[in-house]
């Protein structure tokens, strides 16, 4: 699939135009992936050997220079595998919401680039709905309804991250039921933040589709997308989740937590969301 005619193209100029830091290039099946200049095979990162001790020094680098201490090496992994996983996910989860077209990735298809904000992409196929135009190409796979294909995006996710976090998953200390709270959690924030930045209508809608994709016993996921909606000061609503894993950034600045972590009480979520949308 070239990257013109790819039935994905559209989506990812959607998801740079509203979030620039991630540009994405669709190759086509004889284009070989990139490689050298910054950019790190996700199968390298699989293989859990140079590629990613490479690519987590670059965690341990950034925390020391932007926070001034040092991170513990599982609190680098964990960090190192949210910044793989948030934008890797929204690969699969972005078409998806978009255009109701959902990627198979491989790790051996996809090459990320962090310095420069990019990943490319070869799919090794999609699925889509019976009465999308795109059924009729090559490596489409369809499925009959909405149901099935948001069976395919948890499949889709889990082929991609399952060797992933095999990999990061010693490093940081954690394993089954752990890292698979921290895939669900960037599954559900990385659209709702995408969405957010797309408008208003569109981030209520991401809200409502994370919840069917997410219910909860979707295993290997981690419970629902856990949405849920807080008074503000003046009674108005302040949107939130419950995360089901903590990416342990307090451990690096402990009076700092996310609006979204189990760590973080109603009140000082309020607090946090409050002041958010004054800024």
């Amino acid at each position: 699939m070239p990257a013109a005619a790819s039935p994905l193209t559209a989506a990812y100029a959607r998801l740079t135009a509203a979030y620039p830091g991630l540009a994405v290039t669709v190759l086509g099946a004889a284009e070989p992936m990139p490689r050298g200049e910054g950019w790190v095979g996700a199968a390298g990162l699989a293989e859990g050997g140079a590629a990613l001790e490479a690519f987590l020094a670059w965690d341990e680098a950034q925390v020391l220079r932007d926070y001034g201490r040092r991170a513990r090496p599982d609190v680098v992994a964990s960090f190192g595998l949210h910044r793989y996983a948030w934008p890797a996910c929204l690969l699969i989860t972005v078409p998806w919401f978009l255009d109701r077209r959902v990627p198979r990735l491989p790790v051996t298809h996809l090459s990320y680039d962090r310095t420069a904000g990019r990943m490319a992409v070869r799919p090794a196929s999609f699925a889509c709905l019976p009465d999308d135009p795109a059924a009729a190409l090559p490596g489409a796979v369809v499925v009959p309804d909405a149901q099935a294909l948001r069976a395919e995006v948890r499949a889709a996710v889990a082929e991609h991250l399952e060797p992933v976090l095999a990999a990061f998953g010693p490093r940081m200390r954690r394993r089954g039921r752990a890292l698979w709270g921290m895939a669900t959690d960037e599954v559900v924030e990385g659209l709702w933040y995408v969405a957010h930045l797309l408008d208003g209508a569109e981030e209520a809608r991401a809200v409502r589709e994370l919840e069917l994709l997410l219910p909860g016993a979707t295993r290997p996921y981690v419970g629902s997308a856990a949405f849920r909606v807080l008074s503000g000061p003046d009674g108005e609503p302040l949107s939130t989740r419950d995360r089901a894993s903590c990416c342990m950034f307090y451990t690096v600045r402990p009076e700092d937590t996310c609006a979204t972590c189990p760590r973080t009480c109603d009140t000082d979520r309020i607090a946090k969301l409050t002041s958010a949308a004054a800024a």
